[in-house]
């Protein structure tokens, strides 16, 4: 009698353990899941979607300027402002040259993406080599391209819209010890010396580093007027005067 009760006490302990044990790798699981969930960024309707295309490597003034002023539209009464948010080809963080890590918002490989108003192409370390033999990122660009209002480049970047075909028959710049590389690349390109940036119909192209900042002004100036442009500039404590800004409007 003994011996019976003590073999249901072990069962009992045992199926206990493995009641207990399930139970805990469930909500292991469950954690594992809520860790690993992907949230997308809240997107007003009636904002400019305005996405920015990174990648390992990419730089973080041509990224952090434009994207700081086109946030800060959202502060602004009266205008129709940008959400911002950024897209990459992977789910993993991006590191950027100088070793910030950024969880991309979109990957654009698989991601059900918003139509994109305004695309922004910062400079990455690679886009002169290897960047520009990535096909599917190309033909991202080109196809963002039909929808877009706008499509802007800052130093390096200018040279994937020129592998995308986009400144065919357009004025453009970058950086400015890379215009000579950009133009033995792509010889049949119009690149332009001497300009901070160039805005030639929906293209704005910009010498990149700190003067992002100024093309990414101009761009605001050119849809909300010069009073939001300062109103943007002064709120980051940029000194921003379009006059004397080196540059070039084709039209």
């Amino acid at each position: 009698m003994k011996k019976y009760i003590l073999l249901n006490l072990l069962l009992l302990t045992f199926t206990s353990c493995l009641v207990s044990n399930s139970k805990d790798k469930n909500e292991k699981d469950e954690e594992v899941k809520k860790e690993s969930k992907k949230f997308f960024p809240d997107l007003k309707s009636d904002r400019y979607n305005v996405a920015f295309l990174i990648m390992d490597g990419t730089y973080n003034t041509e990224l952090t300027a434009p994207f700081d002023i086109f946030q800060h539209t959202v502060f602004r009464e009266g205008i129709k402002a940008m959400n911002v948010f950024t897209v990459a080809d992977t789910d993993e963080a991006v590191t950027t040259f100088e070793g910030m890590r950024i969880m991309p918002d979109f990957n654009y490989k698989k991601d059900s993406l918003p139509k994109i108003d305004i695309l922004v192409v910062p400079s990455a370390e690679h886009h002169l080599d290897s960047d520009l033999e990535n096909q599917e990122m190309i033909e991202f660009v080109q196809k963002v391209d039909k929808e877009a209002q706008f499509i802007t480049s800052h130093c390096d970047g200018a040279f994937v819209l020129a592998k995308a075909g986009l400144l065919d028959d357009r004025v453009s710049t970058t950086f400015p010890s890379d215009i000579d590389k950009m133009r033995e690349r792509f010889p049949d390109l119009d690149i332009r010396k001497n300009v901070l940036f160039v805005h030639d119909g929906k293209y704005i192209t910009s010498a990149g580093g700190a003067k992002s900042f100024e093309a990414a002004l101009y761009l605001c100036e050119y849809l909300y007027g010069k009073e939001i442009a300062h109103s943007l500039a002064g709120g980051l404590v940029i000194d921003w005067k379009n006059t004397v800004v080196p540059h070039l409007i084709v039209k």
